[in-house]
C-alpha cells in the first residue's frame, strides 16, 4: 500500500498561491486552514495529494528543483489536438496570473509549455 503524502511549498502569500493552484488544478480549499500564514488544498475527488503552502519571510532566489507538471495533452500527445489543449490551459493560467516562459518542441510538435506561478515558481503544462 502506498503512503499518503502532501506536497508542501513555501510562499510569500499562501492564500493567493492556494487560490491560483486551486483554479489551475481543480482543487478546493481544505477546511481548517483559513489563516493568512498557511493554506491547504485537496482534490475534491480524493485522488491527487493535498497541497500545502506556508508563509515564509525569505524570497524565492533560484530555480525550483521540484515542480508540478499539469498534464492536459491527453490522447494524441504531440499532435495538433494536444497543442489546442495545451494552448487552452495556457490561456486559462495566464488569466489566473501565471507567466509564460517558453515553449518546448520535439520533432516540430509542441511538447510542453514552461510557466511561472504568481510567485515565480516554475511549472510545466504538457
Amino acid at each position: 500500500m502506498a503512503t499518503k503524502w502532501t506536497l508542501g511549498g513555501d510562499a510569500a502569500d499562501p492564500q493567493r498561491l492556494a487560490e491560483f493552484w486551486a483554479a489551475a488544478l481543480g482543487y478546493v480549499p481544505e477546511a481548517g486552514f483559513e489563516s493568512e500564514d498557511c493554506a491547504s488544498l485537496v482534490d475534491p475527488d480524493d485522488v491527487g495529494p493535498p497541497i500545502g503552502f506556508l508563509r515564509v519571510a525569505e524570497p524565492k532566489t533560484s530555480k525550483n528543483r521540484f515542480h508540478i507538471d499539469i498534464r492536459v495533452a491527453g490522447p494524441g500527445f504531440r499532435s495538433a489536438e494536444s497543442e489546442k489543449r495545451l494552448r487552452a490551459k495556457e490561456a486559462e493560467l495566464l488569466a489566473l496570473g501565471a507567466t509564460q516562459v517558453r515553449d518546448e518542441y520535439y520533432d516540430d510538435q509542441l511538447g510542453h509549455i514552461v510557466m511561472l506561478d504568481p510567485e515565480g515558481n516554475e511549472f510545466c503544462v504538457g
